[in-house]
């Protein structure tokens, strides 16, 4: 089992991910498959975190929030082949009774999940509360959030950015995937979010930019990132991604967005995708 962050485990991620949402026709890959890398590069290389001894009030470690709750795909995959839980739970993904749901839940027990989500937009907010309260116990700890771009659609998103700037809460590092998708459409052509760093800035925030496919510029984000501590300005990475990265016919497309393959259209993705850690 790999315990660094690798392009191989990379690799096993996304084919687990395809693996997953084929098996119940049911799903959302493209995000998943984009931001494999950044789930990696944290859960392997970053976050202090103890997966064997998984509590719900995470005291003395790193958080991490996932607010676009659809992408669980990819979650789920590192969780397990972290040791939160067995790989092979993996195969229950969205069947009845599982504890590995199609959006994350905490009802079910799952190790790593420490809040419900899917209901776009309420991620960041869940994450200031927690970066007050590490601040306020003196931990010298960090949380971290995602969200999708399409997601910063959401009026509730800035009202929580309003906040933490005020609040001067440094001990949070929130993650945007910019793969300009999303549901319906492209971003511009839905509802275009403009100069997505000119608006952070403009709410306080420090933005930083990154490769979200790259390891090392991902390593070299969140070293910045965290470099900034103690100046009281809440931080933000813009990462650029490809929606589908991995399997060429699954790449740059909306239409990927909720939609499982076929049995040959994972016979071929699997076929791009090298099993490096073994499949679940």
């Amino acid at each position: 089992m790999s315990t660094q962050a690798t392009p191989a485990l990379c690799s096993q991620v996304r084919r687990d991910i395809v693996r997953m949402v084929h098996a119940v026709s049911s799903g959302h890959p493209g995000g998943s498959l984009g931001c494999v890398e950044l789930f990696v590069k944290l859960y392997f290389d970053v976050m202090k975190i103890d997966a064997e001894n998984f509590s719900m009030n995470g005291k003395g470690e790193d958080l991490f929030f996932l607010s676009n709750g659809h992408i669980s795909p990819v979650w789920y995959s590192v969780l397990s082949r972290r040791g939160f839980f067995p790989t092979s739970e993996l195969a229950t993904f969205r069947k009845l009774n599982s504890r590995v749901q199609g959006h994350p839940a905490t009802e079910e027990g799952l190790p790593g999940i420490r809040i419900a989500s899917g209901s776009l937009g309420q991620g960041l907010s869940v994450g200031i509360g927690a970066a007050e309260t590490k601040r306020l116990l003196g931990e010298d700890t960090w949380v971290f959030t995602l969200h999708g771009d399409g997601e910063l659609q959401e009026g509730q998103i800035w009202e929580a950015a309003m906040y933490a700037a005020h609040n001067k809460i440094d001990n949070i590092i929130s993650f945007v995937d910019c793969n300009g998708q999303q549901i319906d459409g492209s971003t511009e052509d839905v509802l275009s979010l403009l100069d997505l760093s000119a608006k952070w800035s403009a709410f306080g925030w420090n933005v930083l930019k990154c490769d979200g496919h790259s390891l090392d510029d991902l390593d070299r984000v969140i070293k910045e990132a965290k470099a900034a501590r103690g100046s009281g300005v809440p931080c933000v990475v813009l990462m650029e991604t490809v929606m589908g990265k991995g399997v060429d016919f699954m790449e740059g497309t909306h239409k990927w967005h909720g939609i499982a393959p076929n049995d040959a259209q994972l016979a071929d993705a699997l076929s791009q995708l090298e099993e490096t850690e073994g499949d679940y």
